[in-house]
């Protein structure tokens, strides 16, 4: 049994949420998400709740169980609370400014990264050296902080580059003489 897919998810007040075969539709005050979830599962709305099961006991319909769950949640709790990632810049010169919509990043290459930022994320810097991309999808808001993430990821003898805010780079010792 799917220890998370047993779990009904819950609908806040103030989000709509509309089953249509495999097709579901959540409607919030941060935006619509839909997602086409796989034939293995069954969803249903019952008091409030959108349950998920599966609909046999193969190995692959239970493994959908699970995921269906976890994205249906995902977008219920992205139209009524939203998702954030944070990043961080280490280096000398390393910088992060947002003009409008277009993130420049300044990471020691000899030219700037200008990146366009979609239309349905939201991206803020409070500090140069400081980044915060929030918005209702999931997927979409770590792929974005995946990305920026990639042009310069920290490394493991100064620390240098682009890190997640809550991740840890073990750092390795120089050369000894």
């Amino acid at each position: 049994m799917s220890r998370i897919g047993k779990h009904p998810v819950a609908i806040p007040s103030g989000v709509e949420v509309v089953i249509a075969d495999q097709l579901v539709s959540v409607k919030g005050k941060l935006g619509t998400l839909e997602a086409s979830l796989p034939e293995e599962v069954e969803v249903s709305r019952d008091d409030g709740q959108i349950v998920v099961k599966p609909r046999g006991d193969s190995g692959r319909e239970r493994s959908m169980w699970g995921m269906s769950r976890t994205l249906v949640n995902n977008m219920v709790v992205g139209v009524s609370e939203g998702f954030k990632q944070n990043l961080e810049i280490t280096g000398v010169g390393y910088r992060a400014q947002v003009e409008g919509k277009v993130l420049t990043l300044q990471l020691g290459f000899s030219h700037d990264i200008k990146m366009a930022i979609p239309d349905d994320l939201s991206v803020r810097c409070e500090r140069p050296t400081a980044v915060e991309i929030s918005g209702p999808d999931a997927q979409r808001v770590g792929q974005f902080a995946a990305e920026i993430r990639r042009f310069r990821p920290p490394e493991p003898y100064k620390g240098k580059g682009v890190r997640y805010a809550n991740e840890t780079i073990r750092r390795k010792e120089g050369k000894k003489k």
